[in-house]
């Protein structure tokens, strides 16, 4: 199976929102980064994330995957929602669902489109995921301390965490340590569909220091 991982390739609203969310993406990493004081070498030791790849967000001529906003975000401390947001904050925003961007899709129809996030006072992501059968989605561990929250609308979803699998019916939710090595798959005849729940701890996280 292959996996679509672009966040950027399915952004509603043609080749000009691509653009402007990837600039925005650049301005918010390089911005976040030069605030700290961090180098680029910095930024890539904390996150795990390539160098090379750090220079290309930055100059805006990539399209990174879910896997690697994670890692990124993480290492500042702030959610995937905060990377992606318009350089002009609003008080008040009301965003529809086609216009989120996804940020994953699976090899078989599947997605997930991160439907907002908070920065502030907590840090805190909702997600829409759509899983087609065969679909599976292997997750980064993130922060310690990050918890999800899972609540499946449709069908079987088979989350995996630590090595244990973990069926959740339609109906049901689950809640698990989002710090662990975490996996989602549909291994039935029908799609999966659920909302997601990110709760993570504030402060940067640099992967270079061991875990607990």
């Amino acid at each position: 199976m292959t996996a679509k991982d672009n966040v950027l390739t399915d952004t509603p609203g043609g080749r000009g929102a691509v653009e402007a969310v990837t600039a925005a993406v650049a301005e918010h990493v390089r911005g976040l980064r030069q605030a700290r004081g961090w180098s680029l070498d910095e930024l890539s030791g904390r996150s795990g994330v390539s160098k090379g790849m750090v220079v290309q967000i930055e100059a805006a001529r990539t399209n990174p995957s879910v896997g690697t906003l994670t890692r990124i975000a993480d290492a500042f401390g702030v959610t995937v929602g905060r990377l992606l947001e318009p350089a002009a904050d609003r008080t008040v925003r009301v965003t529809a669902a086609a216009d989120a961007p996804l940020l994953w899709r699976g090899g078989y129809g599947g997605f997930g489109r991160l439907l907002g996030g908070l920065n502030e006072p907590d840090f805190v992501e909702l997600w829409e995921w759509r899983l087609s059968p065969n679909d599976r989605h292997d997750s980064p561990d993130h922060a310690p301390g990050t918890r999800e929250l899972l609540h499946v609308l449709a069908g079987q979803l088979t989350v995996t965490v630590d090595g244990t699998d973990h069926l959740v019916q339609a109906g049901e939710t689950i809640d698990f340590r989002g710090d662990h090595a975490h996996a989602y798959r549909n291994d039935g005849d029908e799609p999966v569909r659920l909302v997601m729940v990110v709760a993570m701890p504030p402060g940067d996280f640099d992967r270079r220091r061991s875990r607990p």
